[in-house]
């Protein structure tokens, strides 16, 4: 007898391998990006397409800062072409975007284009994507604690509950599995509160090779678990 499908309402994806990717393919490391920034476009419609309300993903974090800054400025680049000349892409297909992170860190004009993007996509309904953007999980804990502070709330009364009412994005549901591709077996910092009681799951191939098959590969695997939460 076939188990009953479970499908996750929420996946979280550490977008991992892009650089290695184009090295193994004689490619410029820029390449690698540029093919990984693609993936990111498509991948989330296809678990919206299957019933997964949410998708994050692991776009750039607090440390990736450390690189070069020829990359950088192109991350940068590719970002600010995600929330301008591809917005109207992302709104044609009903994602509600969602820019989780240290926005107002961000150079240039890239905190208010991110806001832009989040208000005109605010109300669309086929499923929310969240795009952790300058983003580190312990910063996150630490941005969430420096605002119960400044609002002079009562040890007494912070709990799980306010803190995680401060998070970037308290609202959304934490993700039931987090996804990492290239072979690497850790989170990185990828959404360290929200993460407490996810499933995960790594795999081997680079993120500019996920595609349908490996939607299904999650999914798949999200169904195996049994997810008990403490319980026996």
């Amino acid at each position: 007898m076939s188990e009953e499908k479970q499908i996750p309402r929420h996946v979280g994806i550490i977008m991992d391998g892009n650089r290695r990717w184009a090295t193994e393919k004689g490619l410029p490391t820029l390449e690698g990006h540029k093919e990984g920034y693609l993936k990111m476009k498509s991948i989330p419609g296809i678990f919206f397409n299957h019933g997964v309300e949410i998708v994050s993903v692991y776009a750039f974090s607090t440390e990736n800062w450390k690189r070069s800054e020829k990359e950088v400025n192109y991350l940068m680049k590719l970002l600010t072409q995600a929330f301008t000349e591809d917005l109207e892409e992302f709104h044609k297909e009903g994602y509600k975007l969602v820019i989780s992170g240290r926005i107002e860190d961000l150079p240039d004009e890239l905190p208010d284009i991110c806001k832009n993007a989040m208000e005109k996509t605010k109300e669309n309904k086929r499923g929310v994507f969240n795009i952790c953007l300058n983003y580190g999980g312990r910063p996150e804990i630490v941005d969430a604690i420096q605002k119960i502070v400044k609002e002079n709330i009562p040890a007494e009364k912070i709990n799980e509950e306010l803190i995680q009412k401060y998070l970037y994005h308290g609202e959304l549901p934490d993700p039931d599995i987090i996804v990492r591709t290239s072979g690497e077996k850790r989170i990185s910092g990828f959404l360290l509160w929200e993460s407490a009681y996810s499933e995960f799951l790594f795999l081997q191939k680079y993120w500019p090779d996920f595609n349908e098959e490996d939607v299904q590969v999650v999914l798949q695997e999200y169904t195996k678990r049994k997810r008990r939460f403490g319980g026996n």
